[in-house]
C-alpha cells in the first residue's frame, strides 16, 4: 500500500490511497520508521480473512512481513501474536532465538507463554536453520540478515574460536545489536568466562 500517512497510533496507521483509507495494523518497530502526518509512505501488507472481519496488516521491510507471515503458520499464534513478538524483538533478533532453541526469551515478550514459546522454536527452527521459509512462494531468507550484521560476524568469528552457535547465540540475542562485532565477541567471552570462575 503506498500513499499519504493520515492517521498513526499506538499499533495502526491508516494510508489513504486515491480517496480510501487503508487502516494496516502494525508494529511499533514499523512505526517508529513509517515517517510523519502528511508524507507518502509504502507499506508491505498482508490481509487477514477470517469470518467475522478482514483486517490489514503493514510492514515496514518485506523480512517483517514475511517474519510475521512464518509466525502465524505456528498453531496457536495468531496476527495479535505475530504483532507482539516483532514489536518486541527485532527480526534478526527472533531468528537468532529461534535458531539458538532460546524459547524463554520470547516468554518475556507480553502474551507468549511458555507452551507457545516453546511450539515456535519447535516449529520453525529447522526452517531458520536452513536459510529461509515459504509458505507462499516468498520466503523469509535468514541467512543474510544473520551473515551480513554484526551479530553474524560475531557469531562466525565465536565459532572460529572453538565456541559452538548453540552456545553463543543466546548470550549474543542478549547484547545491544548496535554494537560492533568485536564489542559482542569481547561482551561474550567476559560472560562465557565469567561461568567458569
Amino acid at each position: 500500500v503506498r500513499g499519504e500517512l493520515i492517521a498513526k497510533e499506538t499499533s495502526l496507521v491508516v494510508i489513504e490511497c486515491s480517496g480510501v483509507g487503508y487502516a494496516c495494523r502494525t508494529t511499533l518497530a514499523t512505526l517508529s520508521q513509517i515517517g510523519n502526518l502528511g508524507e507518502e509512505v509504502r507499506l508491505y501488507t498482508y490481509l487477514n480473512v477470517r469470518e467475522d472481519a478482514m483486517e490489514l496488516f503493514g510492514f515496514h521491510t518485506r523480512d517483517e512481513l514475511n517474519c510475521f507471515k512464518m509466525l502465524t503458520t505456528v498453531s496457536g499464534v495468531g496476527p495479535k501474536a505475530g504483532l507482539s513478538i516483532l514489536s518486541d524483538i527485532s527480526v534478526e533478533k527472533f531468528a537468532l532465538i529461534v535458531a539458538s532453541g532460546d524459547s524463554k526469551a520470547l516468554t518475556k515478550i507480553k502474551g507468549i507463554g511458555p507452551k507457545i514459546a516453546q511450539r515456535i522454536v519447535l516449529e520453525l527452527k529447522d526452517k531458520i536453520a536452513k536459510g529461509g521459509f515459504s509458505s507462499t512462494g516468498e520466503g523469509v531468507n535468514f541467512e543474510p540478515i544473520l551473515s551480513d550484521s554484526n551479530t553474524g560476524e560475531a557469531i562466525s568469528a565465536l565459532v572460529v574460536l572453538g565456541y559452538s552457535q548453540s552456545d553463543v547465540a543466546p548470550i549474543i540475542a542478549k547484547l545491544d545489536q548496535n554494537l560492533s562485532s568485536s564489542e559482542m565477541i569481547k561482551q561474550v567471552l567476559k560472560m562465557i568466562g565469567k561461568k567458569f570462575e
